[in-house]
């Protein structure tokens, strides 16, 4: 039982306590300790919230193919620490997930760890952006959502051809947007930090011309399509647009796209360097205000782990990515107030990536219990040592943050007992 905590979902804010038994949520109310069967474990939550567990929709689990980075289950335990009950593993691992057999290693894999693992199938055979993968194959399976992230689908005719076909399967396409051709090889956002730095930039038109394309094709094809990790101010402009003319889009942005900025890049350090770049602090106020008007739907992680001596490659030649799975919430509540934050970390991404029928639904008597708890008010300093993940890639080590997950409840376990994992 959690005793004495305020209770934050999609229907608001009260004061309840929260009885769990049999993996689902008994009772929610001021006297629900009466409900709650006998010997239960209580924690005492005063002053936290108790929440919908969060949802991540694009998460590098990294397995199968580079386990030095990250595994499924290091990933998860990352993701139980964060306060998630569920991740959607991104496909581009090595082999991609573009076929069953690799879908159903991975949710194998899954079942090892703490949280839910939910798999995205590939939009094209290798990701290699030439032929479609077996969708329908993947579909059957549950995978819900396709992306080739890490890389733009960049032939349009193709990628007319994969919202026909997800149309018909009832699934959502995600998009990284990136025209290779704009982006020609840039290393960060091209701007001044990059004339200065003397490193080649990536254009925001690399990403906004891919954004206009994909909205053009979701009108004349009726297909779903969620865009990955926005990180300009015209495609923040583009999507609310297309939301006003009543498309089917949605959209998601980075923790670190919404706190950070090319000026980061200034000492060289990879360990700033990701895919879409850090971009111009403009950028970043037009992400946040997306957020607060509702046309970015989703804060996600793109956890991305590279073992240590991938990031000391010199900038232009390391892998681009972060980690952030554990310090997501806290990031988010920086530049968000708590309930907003949560509508953008747990039952909006949980309606995106088809979990909603589990996960981020509104805290009540017969639903799973899968929830978070949060101590709004603890500060922490981030300490790559300590973090579950496999890897150290963090951009906010030695920042102090406010907010943080106490427990964390999947499927009516706690794998997360005073902000250390339950083994």
């Amino acid at each position: 039982m959690l005793r004495g905590a305020d209770v934050v979902d999609a229907g608001g804010r009260r004061r309840a306590d929260v009885v769990v038994a049999d993996g689902v949520v008994r009772a929610v109310g001021p006297d629900a300790a009466a409900d709650a069967p006998v010997r239960a474990r209580v924690l005492d939550v005063s002053g936290c919230v108790v929440a919908p567990g969060l949802v991540d929709l694009h998460a590098h689990l990294r397995q199968p193919g580079a386990e030095e980075a990250e595994t499924v289950e290091t990933g998860g335990q990352a993701a139980a620490l964060g306060g998630y009950s569920a991740v959607v593993a991104m496909p581009n691992t090595d082999p991609p997930v573009d076929c069953a057999a690799v879908a159903k290693e991975v949710l194998a894999l899954g079942r090892r760890s703490p949280v839910e693992v939910a798999v995205a199938g590939a939009i094209t055979v290798g990701r290699a952006g030439k032929r479609l993968a077996p969708m329908g194959e993947l579909a059957a399976l549950g995978v819900r959502l396709f992306t080739d992230d890490g890389a733009g689908v960049q032939d349009g005719a193709l990628m007319r051809r994969a919202l026909d076909y997800a149309r018909g399967l009832g699934v959502t396409l995600a998009q990284h947007c990136e025209d290779v051709q704009l982006a020609g090889g840039g290393a960060m956002h091209e701007g001044a930090w990059s004339s200065r730095l003397g490193l080649p930039g990536v254009p925001v038109a690399a990403e906004e011309a891919m954004v206009a394309r994909d909205i053009a094709l979701v009108r004349l094809t009726g297909g779903r399509l969620h865009f990955l990790h926005l990180s300009t101010a015209g495609s923040v402009e583009l999507v609310r647009r297309a939301k006003a003319e009543g498309l089917s889009v949605s959209a998601e942005v980075t923790p670190h796209h919404l706190v950070l900025t090319d000026a980061a890049c200034a000492g060289y350090d990879p360990i700033f360097k990701v895919s879409p770049p850090l971009r111009a602090d403009h950028d970043v106020a037009r992400l946040r205000a997306g957020l607060e008007d509702g046309t970015i739907d989703a804060i996600a992680t793109d956890h991305a782990p590279h073992a240590p001596e991938a990031k000391d490659l010199p900038f232009d030649e390391a892998p681009p990515g972060m980690l952030g799975l554990e310090t997501a919430l806290a990031v988010s509540l920086s530049v968000l107030d708590l309930e907003r934050a949560l509508a953008c970390l747990s039952w909006r991404p949980a309606a995106i990536a088809g979990l909603a029928a589990r996960h981020g639904g509104p805290v009540a008597e017969g639903a799973q219990a899968n929830l978070c708890v949060i101590d709004p008010a603890a500060t922490w300093t981030v300490d790559p040592a300590r973090l579950a993940s496999r890897s150290r890639n963090t951009p906010y080590a030695g920042w102090t943050l406010t907010g943080r997950v106490r427990h964390t409840i999947v499927a009516g376990d706690a794998v997360v007992v005073d902000g250390e994992l339950v083994r």
